[in-house]
């Protein structure tokens, strides 16, 4: 395997509406909305030339949020004040800012469909 092993991550939701506004307060971001055959995604920007990769939330037949599975962690600048701007936008705080010792700092959210995400900085 070459590079990066993630290329790619979907985020199961049930409400478009609700869950791409949550996600465009909590980070600061715009999401474009497209159709893709019988699913409905809202897609994080990504830039090609920097390392890391995008995804995208998913609304459609096979796709339910949970709090149990797989992990994704979004990279911010500094863990307690994403954790902030995550209750601000409808999210639900599971674990304050803990250190992983020389990786840095993670925190875990639930966001606004009930999945169970987390956060990683080095700060």
């Amino acid at each position: 395997m070459n590079g990066n092993p993630v290329g790619w991550f979907e985020i199961p939701v049930t409400d478009m509406d609700r869950a791409k506004a949550f996600y465009t307060k909590a980070f600061n971001v715009e999401l474009e909305v497209l159709e893709m055959g019988p699913c409905l995604m809202a897609m994080f920007p990504f830039n090609h030339e920097n390392p890391g990769c995008s995804g995208a939330l998913v609304k459609g037949p096979q796709y339910t949020p949970a709090q149990a599975g797989l992990m994704i962690y979004f990279m911010c600048d500094e863990v307690t004040a994403c954790l902030n701007n995550i209750q601000t936008a409808g999210g639900k705080l599971l674990q304050e800012k803990m250190s992983i010792g020389e990786h840095g700092f993670i925190g875990l959210f639930s966001d606004s469909e009930g999945n169970k995400l987390g956060l990683h900085s080095r700060q």
